[in-house]
C-alpha cells in the first residue's frame, strides 16, 4: 500500500502536526485515569509467589524473570513487587491494582484482534525494567505499598469484567510479570467464564513462567523496544535483548496471537539498518504475518528533553518493514495516518478503517478479505 504523495502527502503531514498537540492532551487524560482516587486504599498484602527457590536458610532467588535476583531477607527484587520475609518470596503485587479502565482493545495495541470491543484493563505498581522513556513512569516505577490502590481479588476483576460488558481482559499499563500470580489466577478464571485474556509486555520473563501463563493467554503484544543490546542496557538499567527475542519465539511457538511495538526514538533506536535487521529477525523466526507496530514516542519520563518522534522516520522505518517483507505493519500514536488502517496484503483493499481508536469500517468476514477471500492473520472474531 502506497503512502500519500505530492501535495495530497504535504497536506496530510501538516495535518498530522496539528495532531501532536492532541496525542498529547490524550496522554495527560490517561495519566489522569491512573492517579484518581482508589476505590478503596491500604498496605499492599503478602501472597506467596511462585518461581523461587531458598539458596539458603534465608536467602532466596526469583527465577520468575531473567534478572534472577538473589535476596537476602528483607530485600525486594529489582521489580520491588518481590520480597524476602524470612526466607520466603512474596509478592506485593497482587489484588490491589493501582489502574482499572475500560479500553478499546486497538489502544493495547491489537489490531487483528475483534475491532472495536471493549477491554476491561488492569495493572498493577511495578515493573522489571527501568525505561527511561517510559510512558507510565507515575505507576511502574512505583511500589505497589506506596501507592492507593484498588482492593479487588481476581473473582472481583472477573465480575467487573461482566458488569461492564466485556469480553476482554488486558493485563497492561505497567509489567504484567510483576504481577504474575494475580494476573494468572485472573486468567485461569477468565478462560472458564469465557472471557479472553490479553498481555501487552516488555516480554522480560522466563521460559517456564511463560509457558504457564500462554496456556490461558489469547492474544500478547511485546515490546520489542530496539534491537541491540546496548539498547537495551542503556534503557533498560542493564536488560537484555535475548531473553526478550525467546519470549517472542515462545509465544509464536505456543500459538498465542501476538503483535509486536516497536516504540521509535529520537536518535536512540531509529537507525534504518538497525530497524531492518529488527525486521528481518522478525520474518525468519516469526513469520511475514506478525502485526508490527511502529509507535511515535512522545516526551516523557527521563527523555523529556527529546522531540516526538518525526512522521518522515516513522514513514521509513514502515517502508524498511514492507521491503523486509513484513505483511501487516502500522503507524501509532499518529491519529488519521493511513498506515494505521489494515490493508489486504493480496488485493490491497482497504479491510479496516481507524482513526485513532475508533473503528471507521471493517471489511473482514470470517477472517477473509470480503473482496478477494484472502485469510488475514488474526483472531478476528470476538
Amino acid at each position: 500500500m502506497r503512502l500519500a504523495e505530492g501535495e495530497e502527502l504535504k497536506k496530510y503531514r501538516i495535518k498530522m502536526r496539528k495532531n501532536i498537540l492532541f496525542v498529547s492532551m490524550v496522554m495527560l487524560c490517561v495519566t489522569a485515569v491512573f492517579l484518581k482516587p482508589a476505590l478503596a486504599q491500604g498496605k499492599a498484602k503478602l501472597w506467596i509467589a511462585s518461581y523461587w527457590e531458598k539458596l539458603q536458610d534465608t536467602v532466596v532467588q526469583c527465577k520468575l524473570c531473567p534478572r534472577k535476583c538473589v535476596l537476602q531477607d528483607g530485600m525486594r527484587g529489582f521489580c520491588t513487587v518481590r520480597i524476602n520475609k524470612n526466607g520466603t518470596l512474596y509478592t506485593l503485587g497482587y489484588g490491589n491494582p493501582v489502574a482499572v479502565h475500560i479500553d478499546p482493545i486497538e489502544k493495547k495495541p491489537f489490531f487483528h484482534v475483534a475491532p472495536g470491543e471493549r477491554v476491561f484493563s488492569l495493572a498493577v505498581a511495578g515493573c522489571n525494567m527501568r525505561c527511561l522513556f517510559c510512558q507510565n513512569w507515575q505507576i511502574s516505577q512505583a511500589k505497589p505499598d506506596e501507592v492507593d490502590s484498588y482492593s479487588m481479588a481476581p473473582q472481583d476483576i472477573i465480575d467487573a469484567t461482566i458488569k461492564n460488558n466485556c469480553n476482554f481482559i488486558a493485563y497492561t499499563y505497567t509489567e504484567p510479570t510483576v504481577f504474575y500470580e494475580y494476573m494468572l489466577d485472573i486468567a485461569k478464571l477468565a478462560r472458564q467464564k469465557g472471557i479472553k485474556n490479553t498481555m501487552h509486555s516488555c516480554g522480560y520473563i522466563n521460559p517456564e513462567p511463560l509457558k504457564e501463563l500462554l496456556k490461558y493467554m489469547d492474544a500478547v503484544n511485546i515490546d520489542l523496544k530496539g534491537f541491540n543490546e546496548e539498547f537495551y542496557r542503556k534503557m533498560g538499567a542493564f536488560a537484555e535483548l535475548r531473553p526478550v527475542l525467546d519470549t517472542l519465539k515462545i509465544i509464536k511457538q505456543q500459538g498465542v496471537w501476538l503483535e509486536i511495538t516497536n516504540l521509535i526514538i529520537p536518535g536512540q533506536n531509529d537507525n534504518p539498518e538497525e530497524i531492518r535487521k529488527m525486521c528481518a529477525w522478525i520474518k525468519d523466526n516469526l513469520g511475514d504475518e506478525v502485526p508490527l507496530h511502529f509507535s511515535r514516542f512522545m516526551p516523557a519520563f527521563k527523555l523529556a528533553n527529546l522531540p516526538p518522534t518525526s512522521i518522515e522516520k516513522l514513514e521509513e522505518a514502515y517502508r524498511i518493514a514492507k521491503e523486509e517483507g513484513l505483511k501487516y505493519v502500522y503507524i501509532g500514536n499518529v491519529p488519521g495516518h493511513l498506515q494505521e488502517n489494515t490493508y489486504c496484503p493480496h488485493c490491497g483493499k482497504l479491510l479496516v478503517s481507524r482513526a485513532g481508536y475508533e473503528i471507521k469500517e471493517v471489511n473482514i468476514k470470517y477472517g477473509k478479505c470480503i473482496y478477494c477471500g484472502h485469510k488475514i492473520a488474526g483472531p478476528w472474531e470476538k
